[in-house]
């Protein structure tokens, strides 16, 4: 199994969590509607994830690992070629926490459906956009 089905098997696997192509290249892993992590889908595959403060500053002080484009701010590190840095282990626990951290943040209506949905949330559920629209 290459990184990339490893990653997709890993991810799919998690509780409600869906799995879309977006900006063309990109494998996007979301949870009610919210991504997780990301990967290239044109070799080298990068993969780009959420992680808490503190592990993000010490992830960026290894070598193959940055702050992610466009995400650092909102602590996204990103491994510039898949199984290059971090090990299969290491990576499944570093998604595994991503994914929580992201879940964690669902309002709890929506934190409760994908407890209940293993194939994640219908797409009239997510964002804001769709909750405003339904409220009028």
């Amino acid at each position: 199994m290459t990184g990339l089905d490893a990653v997709r098997t890993f991810c799919r696997a998690l509780p409600g969590a869906t799995e879309d192509v977006k900006w063309g290249n990109d494998l996007v892993f979301s949870v009610g509607g919210k991504m997780f992590a990301v990967v290239c889908l044109e070799p080298p595959h990068h993969i780009s994830f959420k992680c808490m403060p503190e592990t993000f500053a010490e992830l960026v002080e290894r070598d193959g690992l940055i702050p992610a484009p466009y995400l650092a701010r909102a602590m996204w590190v990103q491994e510039r070629e898949l199984g290059a840095t971090l090990d299969r282990r290491e990576r499944e626990a570093l998604l595994a926490t991503a994914y929580e951290l992201v879940r964690a943040k669902l309002p709890k209506k929506l934190r409760t459906q994908v407890e209940a949905s293993p194939r994640g949330v219908p797409s009239s559920r997510r964002g804001r956009a769709a909750s405003r629209r339904r409220r009028g």
